[in-house]
């Protein structure tokens, strides 16, 4: 292998792994709520805040798109050497977080409202619920400007700060948790909080580290430029698109968990066993897709064709690589996995009956989340919306209603068809984003 391609290995590594680390203190920030909270003698904390984080989750991840139409924008002006875009990248990503973040302000009562009346908690863990939510929604301004400052720092080829941003929110939340609940009594109420304060202290990193970045670069803030129409446009329909792109993700693993449910607790509880193995996998793929943005986007600000080609290259090698690793971890241990996550042997026995489906699955996920990492870097947002909703509703929902009399494994078998459909669909306009992206070449 040659020093360049030496090189390049060791920059997608540089951000794949930091944000893969970045990536596993979310599930262990959920496993430390459980336990402070599972130990206070009403149930009904621990239903309480796990309605709360699930409407978070969906507000949350639903704007999530100001991070993915960050990345690529700002990759691109990094690129170029643009240290002015650079500022104005950031610049408009977060104002466009605040305006988000007090949208979503403004609205939090009838927000608050219908999520409760969607998930129809009883009457004890829907009044603990609403003082979850009423506190935590004031948290809105500082995740979404985290999300723009994680896509940026990704955008400038720097992965070391995002991670030390999720690192510091989620130890930070932690500690607080243990303090407010457990030291203070607080309750619900202070897992709320400790989410909250734990997000302004990720905001102040970020803002903290973005100012020591910028020395790097020597510019000056152009402020007028920050409400420039053409450029807030672009930016705006990026995320748009994104947004459409979202939902309908959002919609298909709504959609696999309701039919689920209507097979009965047991497959309901074994699909959740499964889908959480999946998310592990999603964590990895991602660390390699968000490689794949940055590097990508760059060498499209570069205008060099010859790079853009080694990085997508690169990181599907990687990427494969991954997913080979995951599918024999989960063929020779997946059964010993299932048996660590649940001590029922009904749902023991059902996780291990579709366990198959997640072997298979390493290999179709590459597809749509590299795709996803070169579309992003690319910014053609457009393309990742269109490929999303073919594999909804072309591929997931067909799928489903004619595996239908397979039931469970019918329902696996759609979701199969579903990642195939977007990675395919991604594939097919892959030279056409190609051409686009280098019309000179």
């Amino acid at each position: 292998m040659t020093r360049p391609h030496l090189r390049l290995h060791r920059r997608i590594l540089g951000i794949a792994v930091p944000m893969i680390l970045s990536n596993l203190t979310v599930p262990l920030l959920g496993v430390v709520d459980t336990a402070v909270i599972g130990h206070l003698p009403d149930s009904a904390y621990l239903g309480a805040v796990a309605v709360g984080t699930t409407i978070f989750n969906f507000l949350f991840l639903g704007l999530n798109f100001l991070r993915m139409g960050t990345t690529g924008v700002t990759a691109q002006v990094h690129g170029q050497d643009d240290a002015g875009a650079m500022r104005r990248a950031l610049g408009q990503s977060v104002l466009l977080a605040l305006a988000l973040a007090a949208g979503l302000l403004v609205l939090q009562w009838p927000l608050e409202q219908a999520a409760l009346w969607i998930i129809r908690p009883s009457a004890d863990v829907a009044a603990a619920a609403a003082t979850y939510f009423e506190i935590r929604v004031w948290a809105a301004p500082a995740v979404l400007v985290n999300y723009g400052f994680i896509g940026w720092f990704l955008g400038m080829q720097n992965a070391r700060a995002p991670m030390a941003v999720m690192i510091l929110v989620s130890t930070a939340n932690m500690a607080l948790d243990v303090f407010f609940v457990l030291a203070l009594g607080w309750n619900v109420a202070g897992v709320a909080a400790g989410s909250a304060i734990a997000e302004y202290l990720g905001t102040g990193l970020s803002v903290w580290l973005a100012v020591r970045l910028l020395r790097g670069y020597p510019g000056v803030w152009d402020w007028r430029g920050l409400l420039d129409r053409a450029s807030m446009a672009r930016l705006a329909g990026i995320n748009a698109n994104i947004l459409i792109r979202t939902l309908a993700l959002m919609f298909t693993f709504g959609f696999f968990t309701a039919a689920g449910a209507r097979m009965g607790t047991a497959v309901l509880a074994a699909n959740a066993v499964l889908l959480n193995l999946q998310n592990v996998l999603s964590y990895g793929l991602d660390g390699f897709a968000h490689a794949a943005e940055a590097l990508a986007g760059r060498a499209i600000g570069q205008g060099r064709r010859d790079e853009f080609d080694r990085v997508v290259r690169a990181a599907l090698l990687w990427s494969l690589g991954l997913a080979a690793g995951f599918a024999v971890a989960y063929g020779l241990g997946g059964r010993t996995i299932v048996g660590l996550l649940t001590d029922l042997p009904g749902v023991r026995a059902a996780a291990r009956t579709y366990l198959p489906w997640l072997i298979l699955s390493p290999f179709l996920s590459v597809w749509p989340f590299l795709f996803d990492g070169v579309y992003i870097g690319a910014t053609r947002a457009a393309g990742m919306r269109n490929a999303m909703l073919v594999a909804t509703f072309l591929g997931f929902l067909p799928a489903w209603f004619l595996a239908r009399p397979l039931g469970n494994n019918g329902l696996w078998l759609a979701f199969m068809v579903f990642l195939a459909a977007r990675g395919m669909t991604m594939a097919a306009g892959f030279p056409r984003l190609r051409r686009a992206a280098f019309p000179s070449g």
